[in-house]
């Protein structure tokens, strides 16, 4: 049985190599043939790590010589100067400039690299000053249901699902059964190894279930995203940003008098610093600890994203030189050993996440224990059975 097991992970892997190296070769840049060149193939990986209005599965060329794509389009929701406008993003067509638009309620849109703009009432295509600034258009407020808006609500109906068939089980005391016994341990471990130890006893389980959605949210997300289907959730700055706005706004509600005081005005500090080191602990907790959550996760899980798409690439650029067998072997072997890394780096990131937000939430929720006695210049005076504890 294990062997099986061991055989079924690795021939998904390979399945999942072997997608994402068709979908990259059956992939257009801008819509418009195959990708060759250097420039196209960068362009498509930046491409690849981006939002979109639309869901794209793989392109093919027919019979024909017409460059099909094959996927399924997404509700495009935007607040306009008409007010509230809303499409399906298969409206988008290209034009002869190249541009994409749409008219819709006597407005005219156009989308360039993904972000849609409201023309001009006179306009019909889109013109950047020298600094790739519109002149004859501005941004909408755009509330669609993008590629990544769809990875977000999956995800929670299945681990709403998941957790829902779990919390059934754990109410009759019964042992977890079928995919159950599979988040069991889990749970079990993001509250023993990573909630308890950094929160406390006395506080940990109120803070146990935001810490099991972040953790699991996070994982499930860059395990999808390593799938061939173009999701980079964990990769948008926007995602990673929620997420760690989620991490201050409880750990800042949550704080009490002793971490107040620790932070405004520090104890056992010589009063003229007191003020600077407030400001830096300020600093720490509303600017840096926020920026250093979303900031690593947005940067491992994209940089993971244009290593393995780099090396797929492989076979594009050296074809010439190395051939196409020689190519695609390569190409192929240092893809499989990524994406070995990759999944490591998947449950990595999401216990670094959890493990920093219970970190700092338990540095909120902590007793500092200021029962002592203090001098008369504010200096606290330590009981003898701990002077006691430090001789011995």
């Amino acid at each position: 049985m294990k062997i099986f097991q061991q055989h079924f992970k690795s021939l998904v892997i390979v399945c999942v190599l072997f997608f994402s190296t068709a979908s990259f070769a059956n992939s257009s840049s801008e819509g418009e043939g195959q990708i060759d060149t250097k420039k196209e193939v960068e362009d498509y990986i930046l491409h690849h790590i981006q939002d979109s209005h639309d869901f794209s599965l793989f392109s093919y060329t027919s019979e024909e010589g017409e460059r099909k794509h094959v996927g399924f389009p997404l509700p495009v929701i935007l607040w306009t100067s008409n007010g509230l406008t809303s499409f399906m993003s298969s409206e988008f067509h290209h034009n002869d400039d190249g541009h994409v638009v749409v008219e819709k309620n006597g407005l005219k849109f156009a989308k360039i690299h993904s972000k849609i703009y409201e023309l001009d009432a006179t306009a019909s295509v889109i013109s950047f000053d020298e600094e790739q600034h519109a002149k004859n258009a501005h941004k909408v407020l755009d509330f669609s249901i993008t590629k990544s808006v769809v990875g977000v609500l999956l995800i929670g109906l299945l681990m709403f699902f998941w957790f829902s068939r779990l919390a059934r089980q754990y109410k009759k005391k019964a042992i977890p059964t079928g995919f159950s016994r599979v988040l069991e341990p889990l749970v079990l471990y993001v509250r023993d190894e990573i909630a308890r130890p950094n929160i406390g006893d006395k506080h940990y389980r109120k803070f146990t279930g935001y810490l099991l959605t972040v953790f699991f949210f996070i994982w499930i997300l860059n395990l999808l995203g390593l799938t061939p289907f173009g999701f980079n959730v964990t990769g948008q700055l926007a995602v990673t940003a929620c997420l760690a706005i989620f991490t201050l706004v409880i750990y800042t509600a949550s704080g009490n008098k002793d971490y107040w005081m620790h932070m405004l005005w520090m104890p056992d500090a010589p009063w003229w610093i007191r003020p600077v080191l407030a400001i830096i602990e300020l600093a720490g907790a509303f600017i840096i600890k926020p920026f250093s959550l979303l900031v690593r996760l947005f940067a491992n899980i994209s940089a993971g994203h244009i290593v393995v798409m780099s090396l797929i690439a492989i076979m594009f650029t050296l074809k010439q030189s190395l051939g196409v067998v020689g190519a695609t072997a390569l190409s192929f072997v240092l893809s499989f050993f990524i994406t070995l890394i990759e999944v490591l780096v998947a449950f990595l990131q999401a216990y670094i996440f959890t493990m920093l937000s219970a970190l700092f939430i338990g540095m909120a929720v902590a007793e500092h224990g200021h029962d002592h006695a203090h001098d008369e210049k504010g200096h606290e005076i330590p009981d003898a059975e701990d002077v006691r504890g430090d001789f011995i």
